[in-house]
């Protein structure tokens, strides 16, 4: 057994279980059926005759459970990270018997957590980063107009009729008209797309392909044949660069080319700092974590991914999606789930009992002047009042505490 396992059996008898009993009995005696008896009126010792003393003891038990616990808490000090583990050791009309099993916060040995010696790379934009933006926003606010003449090219959108068919059958869900494909999205099966190059309005062609091996079951390997008529072809008209553009942009300030190339260099750099803070804090926290010495409970693993499962439905919830149609969908059940899970859960874990032991052995603190004013900072960048994060939070601590915890981050990262 782990040194932060606390294992405790505390008895509940006499006067206290007694009280437990008779307020098991008052809640079931309400909707009590004995004969010659109205509802809520039968003696209790005529109610244990027909019902039986053990009908008392589930309800006694969640009476006083939280008595027990409290009790065992009182006695061993113990300071649990997760919910405990409850046992009925024995059960009569005396007395309960009760086990709990308490996981304490597991010792945390810290190891080097400064100076890591890991070098924060610096943020750096290309020409071709910066070209490939303004292609990127120039398609974005392209015209699609229709091509009078000429063939579809790599970009163009085809209209088009199809036919699909497998073994000389017409292919379930292979048929459509005036269907605008763009050319180059791989929308459709490899080949598909490649074989309208070059084809103008009012040309057909047979495309014979094959269906890849990633494909349906009933279809992956297998070979097809597709009639393909082309209606129509319409193509991008790409916007210019000059004022109009600009203002299309919402870049006010911008009036030359010059002017738009700075405004996206500054803008992929701030993007680009970003992702490469994020890299650089997961860099020094994974070194930092595995300098320090911890034995983690499996329990508690369990326990995040639980946490994280129910954020998962949180945020499936909001796009209208139930947690079993995603696991429908990815084709995972609670079992895969949770086992893919749990990486990414330890790591949280041990990243938690790090800053945890940092935030200790640096002694960070705030007072309750510091902690109110980031409060009011945070519920002004929310748009909300400070009355309505704290619900959100739960409580004024768990902001001090999340203060605590940044300022651990940046310990650890040197700053």
């Amino acid at each position: 057994m782990k040194k932060n396992v606390i294992e405790k059996e505390v008895t509940i008898e006499g006067a206290e279980w007694e009280k437990a009993l008779d307020a098991a009995f008052k809640k079931q005696n309400k909707n009590a059926k004995i004969d010659g008896f109205r509802k809520g009126t039968a003696p209790k010792n005529i109610f244990i005759k027909k019902y039986g003393i053990e009908s008392l003891y589930q309800d006694a038990i969640e009476k006083v459970a939280d008595i027990a616990y409290k009790k065992v808490l009182d006695e061993t000090k113990a300071k649990p990270v997760i919910e405990p583990t409850l046992d009925i050791k024995s059960i009569d009309e005396k007395k309960a018997v009760f086990k709990f099993t308490i996981i304490n916060k597991p010792e945390v040995t810290l190891g080097e957590y400064k100076n890591l010696g890991i070098k924060k790379e610096e943020a750096k934009i290309t020409k071709k980063e910066i070209d490939e933006e303004i292609a990127r926003l120039q398609t974005q606010f392209a015209e699609v107009v229709v091509k009078e003449k000429g063939a579809i090219e790599k970009g163009d959108t085809a209209i088009i009729d199809f036919d699909g068919y497998v073994d000389g059958k017409k292919l379930d869900g292979g048929h459509g008209e005036n269907y605008p494909l763009e050319i180059g999205s791989n929308t459709f099966i490899p080949g598909f797309e490649d074989g309208l190059i070059g084809l103008k309005v009012g040309d057909t062609k047979e495309l014979n392909l094959t269906f890849p091996e990633d494909y349906v079951a009933d279809l992956k390997d297998k070979k097809v044949k597709f009639d393909v008529k082309v209606n129509e072809i319409k193509t991008k008209v790409l916007p210019k660069l000059g004022t109009e553009f600009y203002l299309d942009l919402g870049m006010d300030d911008v009036k030359t080319e010059e002017d738009l190339r700075k405004e996206i260099e500054k803008n992929l750099k701030e993007e680009k700092q970003v992702k490469i803070e994020d890299e650089y804090i997961e860099k020094c926290l994974s070194k930092a974590a595995g300098n320090m010495k911890v034995d983690i409970n499996p329990e508690i693993i369990d326990e995040e991914v639980h946490r994280m499962m129910h954020q998962l439905a949180e945020q499936l919830k909001m796009q209208g999606l139930s947690l079993e149609q995603y696991q429908q969908f990815t084709g995972m059940d609670h079992e895969k789930m949770h086992e893919q899970m749990e990486p990414e859960a330890k790591k949280r874990v041990e990243y938690r009992y790090l800053l945890d032991a940092v935030s200790e052995k640096e002694k960070i603190e705030f007072t309750k002047d510091e902690v109110e004013a980031k409060a009011k900072e945070m519920a002004d960048n929310y748009g909300i009042s400070v009355d309505e994060l704290i619900k959100a939070y739960g409580s004024m601590d768990i902001v001090k505490y999340d203060m605590q915890m940044h300022r651990a981050i940046e310990i650890v990262k040197g700053e």
